[in-house]
């Protein structure tokens, strides 16, 4: 990552064009969440903010496995939990998490939550991450715990209070529950989701046989600097977009 991204977040002419393109990216990354083994039965959702209606957001048909969805799958769900395109039903779970992170962060595009192994296992300590890696240290100083259970989300309340958790940080750890990240593109939401699950996976690994040794804190933060932010999220999500485009076309139907 030199030199500093040649590549960069596309622009675009219209609406149409920009919706399209975030609707393709979303469709993508469940496709990627299905391959990594993020899917659990019917849980988890990644939401894409429309870009003419800001308090409206493009989400996965509730039952729908991730592995199937398609760009013309997806629905568009409005600020009152009504689905205003599309003829599938929305999780109500993901309406009560995702309208409130989206509310309370205007600049966040995209929001993905999912029942990942090792981030629901890390969940359940309720700690935040230790900067042990290079790859961790993208968090560092840089993600919350949201220190509550109360059982499944069907509430707006928790969701505020998640999105409260959240504040202006890339992720949330939701006790006993999973992860939780945001970006301000598709691709940097869905890169921080992939990238933090195999971070708990790492810490769980290095915790089961001793005592992992941290980064000294000037090191994290310099290292954060450079693999946590915003362009670095969004240039490390395109060669997984080019190979799940390559091996799933039909994602883009």
């Amino acid at each position: 990552m030199a030199a500093e991204f040649r590549l960069q977040p596309p622009t675009f002419q219209s609406v149409e064009e920009e919706r399209l393109h975030r609707k393709q990216r979303l469709a993508a990354a469940f496709r990627l969440f299905s391959k990594f083994g993020f899917d659990e039965g019917v849980a988890g959702h990644i939401t894409a903010r429309d870009p003419e209606r800001p308090d409206h957001f493009w989400v996965n048909p509730f039952g729908m496995h991730f592995g199937q969805i398609r760009v013309s799958d997806l629905i568009l769900v409005n600020h009152n939990g009504d689905v205003v395109e599309g003829d599938r039903p929305v999780n109500r779970a993901a309406f009560a998490i995702h309208s409130q992170v989206h509310k309370a962060r205007p600049d966040v595009v995209a929001a993905a939550h999912a029942h990942s192994v090792y981030g629901k296992s890390w969940s359940t300590l309720g700690r935040l991450l230790d900067p042990i890696t290079q790859d961790a240290c993208a968090f560092y100083n840089d993600h919350a715990v949201f220190d509550d259970y109360t059982g499944v989300v069907h509430e707006l309340e928790e969701g505020r209070r998640i999105g409260e958790a959240l504040g202006k940080r890339k992720a949330v750890i939701l006790r006993n529950h999973g992860l939780l990240t945001v970006g301000g593109t598709v691709d940097e939401a869905a890169w921080w989701f992939i990238t933090m699950e195999r971070s708990c996976q790492a810490q769980l690994l290095a915790e089961a046989v001793g005592k992992p040794t941290l980064i000294e804190p000037e090191y994290a933060l310099r290292t954060s600097r450079y693999v946590g932010s915003s362009i670095s999220g969004w240039f490390q999500f395109q060669p997984l977009w080019d190979r799940i485009v390559k091996e799933q076309p039909d994602l883009l139907e």
